[in-house]
């Protein structure tokens, strides 16, 4: 039987990939502390999913350890060994807003526990295969250079533009705003790469946008769909912040992303980097966010507007997933913006 470890197990992508490899029939090793709790508040604890993996999955032990606890970290992967098979980083502090508030926090959780996880790796198993959730904000504001038009609902770029389809990697990380949160993933995303061509390990960074889902738990500063809905469902008041609300981002359902994980691993490479994303096939503005929730929930958001923008955000993403596609061309997305929205919308309604 295969083994799986996977951080910030108790999470969106992390529950996920428990929950996905689980119902494979591998041993998963999940490690959760429910940081997110600390991070935003109660509302956003993930131990109500903690407790469903455990409760449905005998073939899932849960443990209950920081990622930057180098002696904890190091004592789960010598009790696995080289039986570890894969690994899936994905614990972190994800808000650039709230980095600004810890950012000695942010960086120890996103860049040093991330080494402390590589680590462990290259000692206990290091021929396993090590995925990390790195993100888009390794680029910084940079999309922000682009010659972007302004329509009735959505910012745009010119279908003549070489990055229509969606941002290649070629983009550029250098000379621009990071946000602190974006600093601490770059650091996190070379190091990555790194172990992988220094010491020939098999490792990907997957440069994310905007990852959603049913099981997301969802708060104002992290998660804008699943929190978007939740407010339209309850009637809690929204903030827009900055560009008209005409900012655009793709989305990716967690299931498709795990699944993109499963096509790495069963064909790994070394050092490899991937945007990954809903690309063209799944993306809206806040605007069209709004009206297609408060259309499925069939109730009015009360929403305001603020005009600053957040540090380093983008006014424009979408993912181009040309690269990963060519390199696995059985992948697909199987989730547009409707059926997300939707499901996120039903899973509410039934825990709320």
């Amino acid at each position: 039987m295969s083994v799986v470890l996977v951080t910030g197990s108790a999470g969106l992508v992390g529950s996920e990939s428990a929950q996905f490899f689980a119902e494979r029939g591998d041993r998963v090793i999940g490690i959760d502390n429910d940081m997110r709790a600390y991070f935003f508040d109660r509302e956003a604890s993930t131990t109500w999913r903690r407790d469903q993996l455990v409760s449905n999955y005998r073939n899932y032990a849960h443990h209950d350890v920081d990622i930057r606890d180098q002696t904890a970290i190091d004592g789960v992967f010598a009790e696995y060994g080289a039986d570890i098979d894969l690994i899936l980083h994905i614990a972190s502090q994800p808000s650039h807003d709230w980095a600004a508030k810890e950012p000695f926090t942010d960086f120890s959780v996103n860049a040093t526990g991330t080494l402390v996880m590589l680590e462990a790796a290259r000692r206990w198993c290091p021929d396993a295969t090590f995925i990390f959730t790195s993100t888009n904000k390794v680029y910084g504001d940079r999309p922000n250079g682009l010659p972007l038009e302004e329509h009735e609902h959505r910012w745009e770029l010119p279908a003549d533009h070489p990055f229509h389809a969606g941002i290649d990697e070629t983009m550029s990380i250098d000379r621009t705003t990071h946000s602190l949160f974006g600093a601490a993933k770059v650091a996190a995303d070379v190091l990555v790469q790194e172990y992988g061509r220094y010491f020939g390990m098999k490792t990907a960074c997957f440069r994310a946008g905007c990852i959603t889902g049913p099981n997301h738990s969802g708060a104002q500063l992290h998660g804008f769909l699943a929190y978007l809905m939740k407010c339209v469902i309850t009637g809690k008041p929204y903030t827009v912040f900055g560009y008209q609300g005409k900012q655009v981002r793709d989305n990716i359902h967690s299931h498709d992303l795990v699944a993109a994980f499963l096509h790495f691993h069963n064909a790994p490479r070394v050092a490899e980097v991937y945007n990954i994303g809903g690309s063209r096939f799944s993306n809206c503005s806040m605007l069209e966010a709004i009206s297609m929730c408060e259309e499925i929930a069939g109730k009015k958001l009360a929403w305001t507007y603020a005009d600053d923008h957040r540090v380093g955000d983008h006014m424009w993403w979408i993912s181009s997933v040309a690269r990963f596609r060519d390199h696995y061309p059985a992948w697909s997305l199987t989730y547009d913006l409707r059926s997300i929205l939707a499901e996120i919308h039903d899973n509410l309604c039934r825990r709320l």
